[in-house]
């Protein structure tokens, strides 16, 4: 089934984020470190571009990431003009607590009575802004939860020396490029509803034991892993006694349970995607949300 997903408050969201980018001098983007390009907002992108507003590429999650797999994405994005990348984890205080000064040293010129240093901190749903806004403040300003799309609204704060930021709903684009779109189902940052868990569980598998077969094979010992997608995911369900009438196994407590412990960290620390796996850009375009793999 395709995957879409793309709430009536998103459109709002969207609209406002384009007008208050117009009128910011940083855009602060968090990403998730396991699928930076995926989660890369490509119409946000391109505005960002046009406008000629500098980026602060915020990798969060990097604790679940490959660690390999996320010096390469850094050094990807800081080849690129006006953008700068880090990755960190949006629980580390001190990591968080530097993004101000690391945002203002891509605007030196403001941060002044005068001129305040404007930002605007955006990221497709799930990414962890919330958490990181939370901990950026020191105060509970945004809502936390492990499901996508639960700020719906913006938000402005004050945080002081001359520096404004304002906080924007999680948002999405419509028409995702479904290799995107299987990536952020996996990395949960669509919502549930719109997405078949056992088709997404079952790519996710076949990904995992292409490129992480020691990590898979040490919770999931498959007897066959040159298997197709579904056939490990009803294999997982039999291994983990995961079993139906009849002891068919049950697929979608199966899936249930690949993606929970991918999510969770449980399975190690993997990537979706890599700077390598990126198809050529085409001259002038943005991105199109999907890396192959």
């Amino acid at each position: 089934m395709a995957i879409e997903w793309f709430p009536g408050h998103m459109r709002e969201a969207r609209k406002e984020a384009a007008e208050t980018l117009r009128k910011t001098d940083v855009v602060l983007e968090v990403l998730d470190a396991r699928v930076p390009f995926s989660s890369c907002n490509p119409g946000i992108e391109e505005l960002r571009r046009k406008l000629q507003r500098p980026a602060l590429k915020i990798l969060n999650k990097q604790d679940l990431a490959d660690p390999e797999r996320t010096r390469e994405w850094l050094a990807y994005y800081n080849a690129q003009p006006g953008v700068r990348a880090v990755a960190l984890s949006a629980k580390q205080g001190p990591s968080v607590k530097r993004l101000p000064e690391r945002a203002l040293a891509l605007a030196p010129h403001r941060a002044r009575p005068a001129k305040p240093l404007r930002m605007l901190i955006l990221g497709i749903p799930n990414v962890g802004k919330s958490t990181l806004m939370n901990s950026l403040l020191r105060r509970s300003v945004s809502k936390v939860g492990n499901e996508p799309a639960l700020t719906k609204h913006q938000f402005g704060h004050d945080l002081g020396n001359h520096m404004w930021l304002v906080d924007t709903p999680g948002m999405l684009w419509p028409d995702i490029e479904q290799r995107a779109a299987l990536k952020l189902a996996a990395t949960h940052s669509i919502g549930p509803a719109a997405y078949d868990p056992v088709e997404v569980a079952a790519e996710l598998a076949r990904y995992l034991l292409d490129n992480y077969a020691e990590l898979f094979t040490r919770r999931f010992p498959v007897a066959a892993p040159s298997a197709s997608g579904p056939d490990l995911i009803a294999e997982i369900g039999r291994l983990r006694s995961l079993l139906g009438k009849g002891g068919v196994p049950d697929l979608a407590r199966a899936a249930r349970t690949l993606l929970g412990e991918f999510r969770d960290g449980t399975l190690g620390k993997i990537s979706l995607e890599s700077p390598a796996q990126l198809p050529p850009p085409v001259q002038g375009a943005p991105h199109s949300g999907a890396a192959t793999g």
